[in-house]
């Protein structure tokens, strides 16, 4: 396989997932040095032009620090009640490292529910693409509080995936305590080789793939599973050392380090080849001629502008149809408002959606990296 780390340098939004092993020192309570290096880290690639979002592990684990356990609690109350504790110092030091250099941060705390959930799913997607806007890291980590099974059986490595998926990234960085991933377990086997590269897809890794730690629920195979779930939207990841100095830096500049794991398609071709395929259309908009060239010929979004008439109903998020005048299909699109607001926005200019509605979600009705010409 080809050296593809120039995708790496390419990529301009990355999440970047940090275990439970690095971060509580394997139980010595919250590494603090190690978390402002990751941290200093995250602010340079920020100040070049990467967008970050920050999945983080650690609270069930520092929870049990802070109270002395050793062992992972088999009662779920036991769990929530360490993930309530560890929570608190979780967000503290980070909140306190990105502050030394001048940099806002956010609390986000997630649930598989939330991003099952279409309106829950939306919501969360546009908190933090206004955040990302804003020039804040959002720093995020799965409620465990209040997550049933998930805290049981769940790991972050997979909500980093659904992340990337939720944000549109290019890149998902799971910095572990492994130097990568390996043909054998090289904690068992002193032949194990590393894997620079991979097909995220290649159903042999899971034979590949060891357990979990003490303090962490996720081993290799939640690795490989969360690489998988990243490829379906055309997102790259990498499993690499977080204790290999500077190793987000070098990653970026396109250093061979840890496991990348490619998608089978680009992430705009993924995205576009799930719109196609996979979804039932909850209903129809007429465009007008201007609207049809705008979309078929210059690959542009859809305005309300263009629309003549909304059919069926729908909410914001489903997908839906675009046909012309005649009613010939041409494409199927994610919308960003629900059949009745659509109907009262459309022929109108985007300047006028707030009056009209009382405010502006969007200023497209389609946005074009959401829709599949058919």
């Amino acid at each position: 396989m080809t050296n593809n780390r120039h995708k790496l340098q390419q990529a301009r939004r990355w999440v970047v997932k940090i275990g439970s092993a690095l971060l509580t020192a394997n139980g010595q309570g919250l590494d603090q040095q190690a978390m402002r290096s990751w941290v200093e880290q995250m602010v340079a690639l920020a100040q070049q032009g990467i967008e970050l979002i920050l999945v983080s592990s650690g609270a069930v684990a520092e929870g049990m620090v802070r109270m002395g356990i050793s062992h992972r609690p088999d009662s779920l109350h036991d769990l929530q009640a360490c993930a309530a504790i560890g929570q608190m110092g979780l967000v503290q030091a980070y909140e306190s490292h990105f502050r030394e250099f001048n940099c806002k941060t956010a609390q986000i705390l997630l649930t598989h529910e939330d991003l099952s959930d279409r309106q829950r799913y939306l919501n969360a997607r546009s908190t933090l693409t206004t955040l990302i806007n804003w020039k804040v890291i959002p720093v995020i980590n799965e409620n465990d509080t209040v997550a049933t099974d998930e805290i049981r059986f769940g790991d972050n490595d997979t909500l980093a995936a659904l992340v990337a998926n939720l944000v549109d990234a290019e890149a998902l960085i799971i910095l572990t305590d492994q130097e990568g991933m390996f043909d054998r377990d090289p904690r068992h086997d002193a032949t194990a080789t590393l894997l620079p590269e991979v097909r995220a897809m290649d159903e042999s890794l899971f034979a590949m793939a060891g357990g979990g730690g003490v303090l962490g629920r996720g081993g290799m195979i939640t690795k490989v599973r969360a690489a998988r779930f990243a490829a379906r939207s055309g997102c790259a990841t990498v499993i690499a050392s977080g204790r290999s100095p500077n190793i987000l830096q070098r990653l970026a500049a396109g250093e061979s380090l840890g496991t990348l794991l490619l998608p089978d398609d680009d992430r705009l071709t993924a995205r576009k080849q799930w719109l196609a395929a996979h979804l039932q259309t909850a209903g129809r908009v007429v465009l007008d001629k201007g609207a049809v060239r705008a979309l078929i010929e210059q690959g542009r979004s859809l305005l309300p502008v263009g629309v003549k008439a909304v059919e069926g109903q729908f909410l914001r998020g489903e997908a839906v149809a675009c046909v012309d005048e005649a009613g010939k299909q041409l494409a199927v699109g994610l919308v960003n408002y629900n059949a009745e607001e659509a109907r009262q926005i459309i022929g109108l200019s985007s300047l006028q959606i707030a009056d009209v509605l009382g405010y502006m979600s969007d200023e497209e009705l389609m946005h074009r990296d959401n829709i599949a010409i058919t």
